[in-house]
């Protein structure tokens, strides 16, 4: 009998190494000034558990050269889909940094990002305690009438339900925005710190008047 693999769920990475020195300096500041927002709470309650966000990252040049690049693995992207990207342009919709505190504890519950065609991670900061980001896989009826799995299976199967990477820093991770998504809790050791962005592909006669 032959077996037909439909529905795909593609997820690019890729290591980047160059970019983590410059980006990890030029988010600084943006990490410092997160936290000064938070400095009552922090001193309050400990930072055990904080996520710091950063203000939009589109217009900071320091960060030209991967929005450059990562708008043209997007394009690659939906075009490796069967996409007629000759119709389209991509478009950054934000781009932030984010960091969880050293202490541990931070985390994103499961979500996906409503009308965007792509997302992404650049990692600047982990290591071997820090969290990861998790995937859903996205058909929901498959995971309504979810089976146990055989104990000494190798590698994804079509029967896994969740899917992880480990995180290092210089990697570059592009899925499809409706995927849904999570970062497990962070156990701590040192700052966890990743740049997040999403992009919507504009038909190139709309693109104009954005």
């Amino acid at each position: 009998m032959q077996i037909h693999n439909y529905f795909p769920t593609p997820i690019w990475t890729e290591e980047k190494p160059e970019f983590v020195k410059s980006l990890n300096k030029a988010s600084d500041k943006y990490i410092k000034e997160a936290r000064k927002t938070q400095k009552k709470y922090i001193k309050q309650y400990g930072d055990f558990g904080t996520s710091y966000h950063s203000t939009p990252l589109l217009h900071d040049n320091d960060f030209i050269d991967l929005r450059n690049y990562v708008g043209q693995k997007s394009w690659e992207f939906l075009d490796h889909h069967g996409y007629d990207m000759k119709q389209y342009t991509t478009m950054f919709s934000e781009m932030w940094v984010q960091e969880f505190s050293k202490k541990g504890g931070g985390h994103h519950s499961a979500h996906i990002h409503w009308n965007q065609h792509v997302s992404g991670f650049y990692f600047l900061k982990a290591n071997e305690k820090t969290s990861m980001p998790v995937f859903h896989d996205p058909r929901t009826g498959a995971r309504a009438t979810k089976l146990k799995m055989k104990p000494d299976l190798k590698g994804i199967l079509n029967g896994h339900e969740l899917v992880h990477f480990k995180p290092q820093p210089g990697t570059l991770l592009i899925f499809p925005g409706y995927l849904e998504h999570e970062f497990a809790v962070d156990r701590g050791k040192e700052p966890f710190r990743f740049i997040h962005w999403n992009i919507q592909a504009i038909p190139k006669g709309m693109a104009k008047d954005v």
